[in-house]
């Protein structure tokens, strides 16, 4: 019914776009992205490379990636925008899982007794970790290293980050300065 409703855009249409980004996923925020991608940067919504700014930035802050959604219903081009959009789509995202924290709460004790439910939170788990790759390899490497240089600057900042010297906000801090310079 939302996306009939939705069709014509305004605050209902944003809220179909995130809350069928957050219905969908499965495993945590990075499974989300190329659905959000999917749904605001291929209709026009937001530039590429504004969604990919709004991943980083969300990266550089703690909480779940899904806070990503405001920024991104912030900066549509699409009415809501700006604070009114930023809230939709951050509670759009949300509702989905909250939703079903909610229905199911009074019967998980017995669900995660259950040899079947165990069996499929497992299958569940090992999907999530091909899902993960996929969105490491769409839209964040095939947009975000877009030459040699910026490569280079990922790899640095991916054996920064395995290293645990230098902490996430630095590495994120220095990549950009860096790609600012560099870029």
């Amino acid at each position: 019914m939302l996306p009939v409703l939705g069709r014509d855009g305004g605050v209902l249409g944003l809220v179909d776009v995130f809350y069928r980004s957050g219905a969908l996923v499965l495993g945590g925020g990075h499974v989300v992205l190329p659905l959000l991608e999917a749904q605001t940067v291929q209709p026009g919504l937001v530039e590429a490379d504004t969604f990919l700014a709004g991943y980083g930035a969300a990266q550089a802050v703690p909480g779940p990636l899904f806070t990503v959604a405001a920024y991104l219903g912030a900066v549509t081009t699409a009415p809501p925008s700006g604070a009114l959009g930023a809230t939709v789509a951050l509670l759009a995202i949300f509702l989905p899982g909250a939703l079903l924290v909610v229905a199911t709460l009074p019967f998980w004790e017995r669900l995660r007794t259950m040899r079947g439910m165990r069996q499929a939170i497992l299958g569940a788990n090992a999907g999530v970790v091909g899902l993960l790759a996929a969105a490491l390899w769409d839209p964040v490497v095939r947009h975000g290293v877009t030459s040699l240089a910026a490569g280079a600057l990922a790899l640095a900042g991916f054996v920064a980050l395995l290293t645990r010297r230098v902490p996430p906000w630095a590495v994120v801090g220095g990549c950009a300065a860096a790609g600012a310079l560099l870029l």
